[in-house]
């Protein structure tokens, strides 16, 4: 009997929360920090701070997942999540680092189980499944840039925060009338961000895996510099909220919509050479960002989103490849791992290097340290393993 897909439109909301309530907070921090009174390095830590409670969290939903079922673990993640973005306007501003925690220790839940429960609910049509899910999800880093400018204009950055908790009530209720999953183990509970640490230490054994780990964490690098610092450069430039979003929102549409077509690349040619035009293309382009402004700064961000995701795609496609059989689960856990620590650590370091050399310098090194990463690719992958498309 095939489940109907009106199961995965909602988990796809549920994702769609995530994605929203991540993008719609940081692409406007710049404007928060006018008003606050915070350094660069203080953005990039608002920016991890999500990450971080992600990752924290994850092994907690899963416990709770296991024992009392996915969709308890989620409808708990989705009302943490709420109950953190309804607490921003009635605290100091000054504690926006402990919302973001809060928002992201719910989002732990979102992101894992709503996924999770995809994979058990739809063992025919899977892959359809899938694609609504990611095309929900997908759509909350397109759209939030934009309506979060525009209520940072029409109101206030605290409107932002009253936003994201109606999406979550909507996304609360909605999620109750999912199906309760009879399945509670620990299989069912599948993401590929979490591994044990024997699995780790058997798949870093591999070297041939590290150059491209290490692109994968340098391109989580570029995600960050696109949602975090790509609008501090923007509203450097004096555009306004609105304006700000509607540019990050058109970097975001050519890094989702290059990804299938990289996917395509993959399986077409060798995923090595796509991979590495595409993080030579986001080495490039990231670093010219300072030194752009108007129609060709609209240009240089597109082309960052399409070397981003055709990176993102590829490094999937090539550490696959390069798997052993027996570890391929373990192997991908790893990875998506890595993407997670350079998702954390890049606006850290990002945030940092410009609040003492610079925004400027921000780029440009970060740009460098992906041209670092690209020649160790080209120095070490490719001694002992070839890989055909």
């Amino acid at each position: 009997m095939k489940v109907s897909l009106k199961w995965a439109f909602i988990l796809g909301f549920v994702g769609f929360i995530t994605s929203f309530g991540a993008h719609i907070v940081a692409v406007n921090l710049p404007f928060y920090a006018e008003k606050v009174g915070i350094g660069l390095t203080m953005i990039g830590v608002l920016i991890a701070v999500y990450d971080f409670a992600e990752i924290l969290a994850k092994p907690v939903f899963g416990g709770l997942a296991d024992k009392k079922g996915m969709k308890k673990a989620m409808l708990a993640g989705i009302l943490l999540f709420i109950l953190a973005s309804i607490m921003y306007p009635f605290v100091s501003p000054k504690l926006l680092i402990v919302v973001r925690f809060l928002q992201g220790l719910g989002a732990a839940a979102l992101s894992a189980v709503s996924l999770a429960m995809v994979g058990t609910l739809y063992k025919e049509n899977k892959g359809k499944a899938f694609g609504i899910y990611n095309a929900i999800k997908g759509a909350g880093y397109v759209v939030s840039p934009v309506i979060g400018g525009a209520i940072v204009i029409k109101s206030s950055f605290s409107g932002i925060f009253y936003a994201t908790a109606g999406i979550g009530i909507i996304g609360f209720f909605l999620a109750l009338t999912l199906p309760n999953d009879k399945q509670k183990s620990a299989e069912a509970f599948d993401d590929d961000d979490d591994f044990s640490i024997k699995s780790l230490f058997s798949v870093l054994k591999n070297k041939t895996l590290m150059p491209w780990f290490l692109i994968i964490v340098i391109n989580m690098f570029f995600v960050g510099i696109l949602f975090g610092f790509l609008p501090v450069r923007i509203h450097d430039l004096g555009y306004d909220a609105f304006h700000t979003g509607l540019l990050v929102s058109v970097t975001t549409i050519s890094y989702l919509l290059i990804q299938p077509v990289a996917g395509w690349l993959a399986d077409k040619f060798n995923p090595v050479v796509t991979l590495r035009i595409g993080m030579l293309l986001s080495c490039i382009s990231t670093a010219a960002i300072p030194f752009v402004i108007g129609f060709p700064l609209i240009i240089v961000c597109i082309l960052a989103g399409i070397g981003i995701g055709t990176v993102w795609t590829n490094s999937d496609a090539l550490v696959s490849k390069l798997a052993t059989e027996n570890a391929m689960g373990a192997t991908m856990g790893v990875a998506g791992s890595f993407k997670e620590l350079g998702d954390m650590i890049g606006p850290l370091l990002m945030g940092v290097i410009s609040q003492a050399l610079g925004l400027k310098y921000g780029f440009i090194i970060c740009a460098l340290l992906g041209g670092a990463a690209l020649l160790i690719t080209i120095l070490v992958a490719e001694k002992k393993h070839t890989v055909s498309g």
